[in-house]
């Protein structure tokens, strides 16, 4: 604890480098006795700062009284005071969420615009050391994880908190000491919202069994701070050790991940920005397990056991999988590809090109309209070359597709008859042979990115 309230807000500002001398701040002012002291602080210092204020207009006359007083404290420091006046109330029933998050969203919100629009180099709340305690309190009942015991940031983005190292007792003793009037807020006073549940009813016994319990906590949570950042270090060498990319999908080792160590918080941490719930980690580690072709979904990506890998691939959007092509038709799109179609004189092609993305087929045994279609489970053809029939799951299986290349596949039917898989394999029955006079070409193109 400072004896000295100013110094204490000077080292803490340099210590955690919250901004420089030189930049003007907005501060948040509620009206309450922590935003009266913070602007005291900021004026004694010399520090260049604005205020601003929003009125939620959810406490009748006491919110008018609010918004007067801030004005008047503007006028004192002689400094500029931006206000806005919320119709909170629609908001929640429009959102359909809770006062508290209709509040705390229009605020951040109007504060970021208003630091945009005037120049203000940061935002200024402020929070203190019980907030943080509470705060980490909150978030370990709720089991938010290592991040949610770091509390509240002293910098997080463009908001600074420069009073999180004081107590509120100082700030209580620093206001008295200066005589600054400030205003209460009804609404702390109730324990209807969950923080002031736990500021009245929680950690008022942890102090009376612990009196040093607030400044104990806040010297822990400071230094879970510093372990996170250990942590989010060996997060990202994992990564690269573990993580692949090939074009929008990335793979995982699954020999690699199974012998990694602690095996449930890092894949945790690997496959969280794939969607992955805590609660859906032990399903994608029972991936490790399994056969090929099973997966986990979320609502971006799916985590698919593929052979000795796990490959994690984009959720594709909902597309067209059946397109009908006349006999008239040269061109067709399909998501990421075209085919062109033409009808020519055998004469006239020479070699039989071998390339897989084209097909020649007989034409005397299409039949009009083709289907070019997402293959399905039970479709069989007869592969060029052989004589029997063979299921494509089969086949697919034979050529070591992996469940996402096995998506993308297409193929193009005569006559509810495969005639080609499509940038695989033609059918054996539709082949040219030396009674062929008039040839289906065919060229399955990618689209250019």
């Amino acid at each position: 604890m400072y004896q000295d309230l100013l110094t204490g807000f000077r080292e803490y500002i340099e210590r955690e480098q919250l901004f420089s001398r030189g930049e003007k701040i907005l501060l948040a002012v509620s009206g309450g006795a922590d935003s009266v002291v913070m602007a005291h602080l900021f004026h004694a210092a010399g520090l260049s700062f604005a205020i601003a204020h929003c009125n939620f207009q959810l406490r009748g006359r006491e919110s008018e009284r609010d918004e007067q007083f801030v004005d008047r404290l503007g006028a004192a420091y002689n400094v500029p005071v931006h206000k806005i006046r919320f119709d909170t109330a629609a908001y929640v029933a429009t959102h359909r969420v809770s006062i508290q998050v209709a509040a705390r969203e229009l605020r951040y919100e109007w504060l970021e615009d208003t630091r945009n629009i005037h120049g203000y180099t940061f935002i200024a709340t402020a929070h203190h050391m019980q907030d943080n305690v509470e705060t980490v309190l909150m978030n370990f009942c709720k089991g938010t994880g290592l991040a949610g015991l770091h509390g509240i940031l002293p910098r997080q983005g463009f908001i600074v908190r420069p009073l999180l190292f004081a107590q509120k007792e100082e700030i209580l003793a620093y206001a008295e000491k200066h005589t600054l009037a400030f205003v209460e807020d009804s609404s702390n006073i109730t324990d209807k919202y969950t923080r002031n549940f736990f500021r009245h009813r929680v950690l008022p016994p942890i102090q009376e069994a612990y009196p040093g319990a607030v400044q104990h906590m806040a010297g822990t949570i400071a230094r879970v701070r510093e372990a996170e950042l250990l942590y989010q270090e060996a997060v990202v060498r994992h990564r690269k050790r573990l993580l692949e990319q090939k074009g929008t999908t990335f793979m995982v080792p699954v020999l690699k991940l199974q012998k990694t160590r602690p095996l449930h918080t890092i894949s945790y941490e690997l496959f969280k920005s794939f969607g992955v719930t805590p609660a859906q980690v032990s399903q994608v580690l029972d991936l490790l397990q399994s056969e090929s072709g099973r997966y986990v979904a979320t609502p971006s990506h799916r985590i698919i056991r593929n052979r000795q890998w796990l490959l994690i691939t984009p959720q594709a959007p909902q597309e067209a999988d059946f397109l009908a092509i006349e006999k008239e038709q040269r061109h067709v799109h399909i998501p990421g590809a075209h085919l062109k179609l033409r009808l020519q004189e055998k004469d006239t092609l020479g070699t039989i090109p071998s390339a897989a993305h084209i097909a020649c087929l007989d034409s005397k045994h299409i039949r009009y309209p083709l289907v070019l279609r997402r293959w399905k489970q039970g479709d069989y053809f007869y592969p060029l070359g052989m004589d029997k029939k063979k299921k494509l799951s089969r086949f697919f299986i034979d050529q070591k597709l992996s469940l996402p290349q096995k998506e993308q596949l297409w193929v193009l039917e005569s006559a509810k008859r495969i005639v080609w898989i499509v940038g695989m394999r033609i059918d054996d029955r539709f082949k040219i042979t030396e009674g062929t006079r008039e040839i289906l070409y065919l060229e399955m193109i990618p689209d250019k990115e």
